[in-house]
């Protein structure tokens, strides 16, 4: 079931999804200080192609408290925008009992979005 959910996702805009979460990822290493940043685009994307398959969990960061402050840099910079927006397409797909494991992926991508930071994929 996972390689059928993530075939129909793939098909229905998490390919696009990804290329964009790529696009801005090699847009954000080319500056020094937007590598941090850039490698979660890449985590991100990475859950976009396969988010049927993966998990996120919270992992102590080797960062120590900085990943407190690019949280929070992610946050206004576009991460509660990503955020709306997933759970926005979580909302509408809850309305057909097709599009609930479907919007349970948006949830998951939403967690990730929102504060990726201190978070892995498994």
């Amino acid at each position: 079931m996972n390689l059928i959910g993530n075939i129909i996702w793939l098909i229905c805009g998490g390919f696009l999804a990804a290329i964009g979460y790529v696009i801005g990822g090699i847009v954000l290493c080319i500056t020094i200080i937007g590598i941090p940043f850039g490698l979660q685009c890449f985590k991100i994307a990475a859950l976009e192609l396969f988010p049927f398959c993966t998990q996120v969990v919270s992992t102590r960061s080797s960062m120590g408290c900085l990943h407190v402050f690019a949280n929070i840099i992610w946050l206004i910079c576009g991460g509660l925008y990503t955020a709306l927006i997933h759970l926005v397409f979580a909302a509408l797909l809850t309305i057909t009992i097709i599009g609930i494991p479907f919007a349970r992926q948006h949830l998951k991508l939403m967690e990730l979005s929102l504060m990726p930071f201190g978070k892995t994929l498994v």
